[in-house]
């Protein structure tokens, strides 16, 4: 099932890559929702794919998607939840990604589709002064090297 998932996540960036806005919109269900870093809040695979046909045109023109994957964990058969890190960018891919991002997947007829997707841009250095402020906010197991991949 991680293969898969993977999968599914590889198919995304390509999507991206080739800015098809038709076969990207077509990895997510057809009551998804997706948050993009800005905050902004789509409902419905419609309008994931009318947004990005109008990012590519715009603001993202050229564009490619880098994403890592850090975690899956399922909930269940039929349910898993990707963590991970992104960015979008143009020439040679940036060596850290400025992005944590969380998908919500299900298994829709033995293919995985993505249910839920929120983007959130990454601020280090905040989360540097607040570990140092209040330590207790650093996640377990938390390291310098980690800092870097959380």
């Amino acid at each position: 099932m991680t293969e898969a998932i993977t999968a599914l996540i590889d198919d995304l960036t390509d999507a991206w890559a080739r800015h098809d806005a038709d076969a990207y919109g077509a990895l997510f269900t057809e009551d998804a929702t997706y948050i993009s870093y800005v905050g902004t809040y789509y409902r419905g695979r419609a309008d994931i794919v009318n947004s990005h046909r109008t990012l590519w045109s715009k603001f993202l023109s050229g564009t490619r998607l880098a994403d890592e994957i850090l975690d899956i964990r399922f909930l269940g058969q039929d349910t898993a939840v990707v963590t991970g890190r992104g960015d979008t960018y143009k020439g040679t891919r940036p060596a850290k990604l400025t992005k944590v991002q969380t998908y919500t997947v299900v298994r829709e007829n033995d293919r995985w589709r993505i249910a839920a997707f929120h983007n959130t841009k990454r601020k280090p250095l905040m989360e540097a002064f607040s570990f140092k402020v209040a330590p207790g906010l650093a996640p377990a197991g938390h390291t310098e090297v980690n800092r870097e991949v959380a």
